[in-house]
């Protein structure tokens, strides 16, 4: 089976920091490319947020500052291809959807490669900047799961601490 980048949320940071926030559990993609071309100036707000660590989740199209590897199928990676082709046919005007499909594979690939030699529920986290010459670098750090047998374990837990009288100590 194949691994690809999931989204994650820790908190409900997402919704408030990215115009448009991904929900927990999509398929992601880096999406660098929504940022091709544009000038250092006129990323502000919550694009510059979402330029300088937001994923990009496949099913809404918003942005998730977290991502973890998860596995993929066959059938969903191939969904994706085509998701993410009409996607660029859409918002960015791809010339054709077989067009849009080569771009959209080597987007999936690009994300399938960060996660190959990581461990299940490994967290991903993008940092990009622009280099001196305008174009776009990406820095990926990742958090390694706890060490266990079963490989899909909860990796987080909160628990509580209270006084005794169900107020936090």
């Amino acid at each position: 089976m194949m691994k690809m980048l999931r989204t994650i949320r820790f908190d409900e940071t997402d919704p408030r920091v990215f115009a448009e926030a991904a929900d927990a559990g999509e398929w992601a993609v880096s999406g660098a490319f929504a940022f091709a071309g544009l000038a250092p100036a006129a990323v502000t707000g919550k694009t510059k947020q979402a330029f300088a660590n937001g994923f990009l989740g496949l099913a809404s199209f918003g942005r998730s500052t977290f991502a973890t590897v998860g596995e993929i199928t066959a059938a969903e990676h191939a969904a994706l291809i085509d998701a993410l082709a009409a996607f660029f046919v859409a918002r960015y005007g791809a010339p054709s959807l077989d067009a849009a499909r080569v771009a959209a594979a080597e987007e999936i690939a690009f994300a399938c490669d960060l996660c190959n030699e990581q461990p299940i529920n490994t967290v991903f986290t993008v940092r990009r900047m622009f280099t001196a010459g305008g174009d776009v670098k990406e820095e990926f750090r990742t958090i390694a799961p706890p060490q266990s047998e079963r490989p899909h374990a909860r990796v987080w837990t909160v628990e509580l601490n209270t006084d005794g009288d169900g107020h936090g100590a």
